[in-house]
């Protein structure tokens, strides 16, 4: 595998809050990447620096060996660098295939006539094919998780960035939610996961990534990681079984 995303010494403060720090970080082509951490260590603003949302202070950001340092999130998202917020806002008043075609026009710079047919394969992976008429503001949360992620698949991405996707969900939603995404990473989707559900993470990452203080404390083989005593530590009280 060849590297997709490099982060290179990464920095970013707001006033004298340092919340990410020489940060350091690569995602192979085809990789599942997981990424943990604390409330508070520096994850979300790591997403945010990488799609372009905030500019960082130091360092470099690297996408399919284009340099992305400088480039607005627009331009970062036609490359290839598609996301999901922890916090789902879908367009309430638009119908489920609406919201992906506004993904699909503004992120991915489509003709919307021409992504019709995108969007509803979309649809149909991510399960909300029999909701495409409905409007996305009536939906359950488990079905807004899933249209937050379709919308960024409208973009086609090669590295979609997923936040959070499965806080909120019942068991029984995260393992829905599992199946989608390991579907969607073997159709060749590079993913980058930030996930606080452990067990969600481990039935889908390759390579388990550690932040703290906005510092990567550790990055491997995610049952190597899980179990190393300084991260169980830092990590106290997240369940792993």
């Amino acid at each position: 595998m060849t590297s997709l995303l490099t982060v290179e010494n990464l920095s970013k403060s707001f006033g004298s809050l340092q919340v990410i720090e020489g940060f350091d970080m690569h995602l192979e082509d085809g990789e599942a990447l997981g990424i943990i951490g604390p409330n508070g260590a520096g994850k979300s603003t790591l997403f945010n620096l990488i799609t372009g949302s905030l500019t960082s202070d130091t360092g470099t950001i690297t996408f399919d060996g284009q340099d992305m340092t400088g480039l607005p999130a627009y331009a970062r998202c036609r490359a290839g660098i598609g996301r999901s917020y922890q916090i789902p806002h879908p367009f309430g008043g638009m119908t489920v295939f609406e919201n992906l075609l506004v993904g699909a026009a503004f992120g991915g710079g489509e003709h919307e006539a021409e992504s019709y047919e995108h969007c509803a394969e979309i649809l149909e992976r991510t399960g909300l094919i029999g909701k495409a008429n409905t409007l996305a503001g009536s939906l359950t949360l488990l079905e807004r998780k899933r249209l937050e992620m379709a919308r960024a698949l409208a973009t086609k991405p090669r590295a979609l960035l997923l936040d959070e996707i499965a806080g909120g969900l019942t068991e029984h939603e995260v393992k829905e939610l599992i199946e989608t995404i390991n579907a969607i990473h073997a159709q060749g989707t590079s993913i980058i996961w930030i996930e606080h559900i452990v067990h969600a993470l481990l039935s889908v990452v390759d390579r388990l990534v550690v932040i703290n203080f906005g510092q990567k404390l550790d990055d491997g083989d995610p049952n190597t990681v899980i179990n190393s005593p300084e991260v169980q530590k830092v990590y106290m009280g997240i369940s792993i079984e």
